[in-house]
């Protein structure tokens, strides 16, 4: 009987193979979606490439019945053919919630930038294969995570959904997110295609930079990034680059993405960065997303029109078709239909985005050894920043609403980019319970001459201080907002064993730098950000993280002292003239002999590390290079051994380029070796016209490094001989 069954069963398989071919697994991809395009009328190939929003934000029209409640966007499937629809959500840090009285509580992962100040590649997949893991659960299968614009403008309000200044870093990092999210058989997306590096009239502005500069900079970002994950989609900007929309943008979409680096996926906008149909389809854009953001269906009506027309052509549509399903084949999507209501361990996912934050963490300061805090303090004062009850989150799309709620609800703004939002992880309970013979004192702050009185006499005093920031608007500069200057100032000069903890976006200023004693960069650290930062200041985990931005020490060292456009007034266009070019971030610092705040790459520890032995080598056209690291301390640790390679003679944007690093945990006294492979792009500048890199012969200086200012970095020189890479690299 049970013969019979499966071999029913087994007849069935094959007859509903050979009525729809494409469902058949043991075909790849591309020949699946071909398939699966040969089937398709006109209007179900139309539905495709044109996306709902999930949300009702009073727009144009009502959401798509049939998208997910508070979603960021819905594509129809074509049931009659197995095909399911696409159900997206927002973004890097975890599953959001849009515009809803009831949003979903899911987990928050930091900050972007905090990951990537962990350099850690398997904690970025780890916490990429949690958040896709949720969104699977939630009955999501693409998530808009993947942002890796650098950080050119730290007082840019999406700083804190990316990776940092530096391609490499940035580049490598999200791709490890990238890997993890698509781990679990949904889409991931790449974004914000490109140079969308400011909020400030982010619809209006024209991004100018020259195409060598932009191939070794903001565009190598996103081309390791892909190389590296194979993102199922990329996401196109608002903004223009060198006059042309991003979405419609010939040279990005077509040029560089798909003829240039072979991309295989399909092109998204940004919701509301549609401006044309023709120009666009044309230009290489393959879907319209959230079509109530935009003046009309540039790709309903108008497209089918278009096409009929000879405007743009059938084949043209035909691709756009067969790059999305050919995403949806090679990641899983249709072979494994996601549904709403799976199950989701909130607990273990916790653990992981404590990890990350708790690896995030970066020790500025630590003079006198002020931490790891002593066991034995009688009297502990917190003050400021709500760590009472909680830790603050970025504003925008990629918010995570928490579990447990708000923790600090009403506090304006409490409509877009916000509500301002705490998670539920409070500091103050969190070192309560690692110091329950000390009286623990909270003040909140408001008044600097009250906290300073309550600090005076304390063991240690710890003085939370934040930056609330989000998607559509930058800081109005890098100092802390609300007084908390002279906060910190009144405080540290009351108590000389004050510890500030800053809850940032990213870089600010501290004119009270050498008032503390300790600092501690703690990001926007997420679901679980109180705990991890109570362990790290006292020793249960010992901190290393690592800078993946330059703080500067003051506004005029930046490129741009001020920001472009007027946050008043989002109707004139306007021009940023990035004339840095590629040299971004440190590089910009090396190029004019500034000194940092904290350079890019700094991190203290509370022990040692020891760098000996740095060696190099040529195997099959790359640099290969080596050294051992020890743990000269009396604690167990992890650090981030920087390279950098400085020429000789040849001419750079900047006297040096990280090449690469690795992140290595040892007990005291243990030693490993250490190798690294660096991609020859790095050694070479981008020739635009013949689409090559070029490495010049001659002498170049290998830096074995603690960050991009050490000064007593071990060096050697090394001999490239002049070489010719395609835009691969090889």
């Amino acid at each position: 009987m049970k013969l019979k069954l499966a071999i029913a069963l087994a007849l069935a398989a094959m007859s509903a193979q050979a009525a729809e071919p494409w469902m058949d697994k043991s075909l790849n991809a591309d020949k699946r979606a071909e398939l699966a395009l040969q089937a398709m009328t006109q209007q179900e190939k139309l539905k495709w490439v044109l996306g709902h929003f999930g949300s009702d934000f009073g727009n144009k029209t009502k959401k798509h019945p049939a998208a997910l409640p508070s979603s960021a966007g819905y594509i129809e499937g074509v049931p009659r053919l197995g095909l399911p629809a696409l159900f997206e959500t927002d973004a890097g840090l975890g599953v959001a919630t849009q515009a809803s009285k009831t949003p979903r509580e899911r987990t928050s992962l930091p900050s972007g930038l905090a990951t990537a100040a962990t350099w850690d590649r398997d904690l970025a997949y780890k916490g990429g294969a949690m958040i896709g893991a949720e969104a699977r659960a939630s009955g999501f299968n693409v998530m808009l995570a993947g942002g890796v614009n650098l950080l050119r403008e730290p007082r840019n309000g999406r700083n804190f959904e990316y990776a940092g200044e530096d391609p490499l870093l940035a580049g490598t990092m999200v791709a490890q997110q990238v890997r993890g999210i698509q781990s679990n058989n949904i889409i991931a997306t790449m974004k914000h295609y490109a140079v969308n590096d400011q909020e400030t009239g982010r619809f209006i502005l024209d991004a100018r930079i020259d195409d060598a500069s932009n191939r070794m900079s903001d565009l190598l970002a996103f081309q390791l990034l892909m190389e590296q994950a194979d993102p199922g989609s990329v996401m196109c900007s608002y903004n223009r680059l060198n006059g042309v929309y991003a979405c419609e943008n010939d040279y990005l979409l077509n040029q560089v993405l798909k003829k240039d680096w072979g991309y295989k996926g399909y092109v998204m906008t940004d919701w509301g960065a549609t401006h044309s149909t023709v120009e666009s389809a044309n230009a290489g854009l393959d879907q319209q997303s959230g079509w109530e953001f935009d003046k009309s269906q540039y790709f309903g009506g108008a497209l089918e029109e278009a096409v009929v027309n000879g405007h743009v052509p059938q084949a043209r549509l035909d691709n756009m078709v067969f790059r999305i399903l050919s995403a949806m084949f090679d990641k899983g999507v249709v072979d494994n239909p996601v549904a709403e209501g799976g199950n989701i361990d909130f607990d273990a996912h916790a653990l992981v985005s404590r990890a990350d934050a708790e690896d995030s963490l970066v020790l500025l300061k630590n003079a006198g050894d002020v931490l790891p805090l002593k066991a034995g303090a009688k009297k502990i004062v917190i003050i400021g920043a709500h760590a009472d009850v909680g830790v603050l989150a970025g504003g925008g799309s990629s918010l995570v609403y928490p579990i447990g709620g708000n923790a600090v609800p009403g506090i304006a703004p409490t409509s877009w980019p916000g509500p301002v939002v705490y998670h539920p992880s409070s500091p103050l309970k969190a070192i309560q319970a690692r110091a329950p013979g000390a009286q623990v004192i909270y003040n909140d702050g408001s008044d600097p001459a009250a906290a300073a009185q309550a600090a005076a006499g304390a063991d240690v005093v710890l003085v939370f201080a934040q930056q609330w920031i989000g998607e559509a608007l930058d800081a109005v500069s890098l100092a802390l907002p609300d007084n908390q200057d002279a906060l910190i100032g009144a405080v540290a000069k009351a108590n000389p064993k004050t510890v500030v903890v800053l809850e940032t976006s990213g870089p600010v200023l501290m004119p009270w730098v050498d008032q503390a004693a300790g600092i501690v960069q703690a990001w926007y650290p997420g679901t679980r950000g109180g705990e991890a930062i109570a362990r790290v200041l006292f020793g249960e985990v010992n901190p290393s993280g690592h800078l993946p931005a330059t703080f500067p020490a003051s506004e005029s060292q930046l490129p741009r002292p001020k920001l472009d456009g007027d946050p008043k007034n989002e109707t004139v266009r306007f021009t940023v003239n990035y004339h840095e070019g590629a040299a971004v971030g440190y590089k910009w610092f090396d190029l004019k002999g500034l000194k940092p705040l904290f350079p890019f790459g700094h991190g203290l520890s509370y022990t040692q590390f020891a760098y000996t032995g740095l060696a190099a080598s040529q195997k099959e056209g790359k640099l290969q290079l080596k050294f051992k690291i020890t743990n000269t301390g009396a604690v167990k640790g992890k650090d981030v051994p920087q390279l950098y390679v400085a020429p000789v003679s040849a001419k750079w944007e900047a006297p040096k380029r990280l090449v690469g690093w690795d992140k290595v945990e040892l007990a005291p006294g243990e030693s490993k070796e250490v190798s690294v492979t660096v991609d020859p792009r790095l050694l070479g500048v981008f020739d635009s016209k013949s689409k090559t890199w070029r490495i010049a012969k001659g002498g170049y200086k290998v830096l074995l490094a603690h960050d991009a200012a050490d000064s007593k970095a071990a060096s050697i020189t090394v001999q490239l001989p002049q070489r010719t890479l395609n835009v691969a690299g090889k």
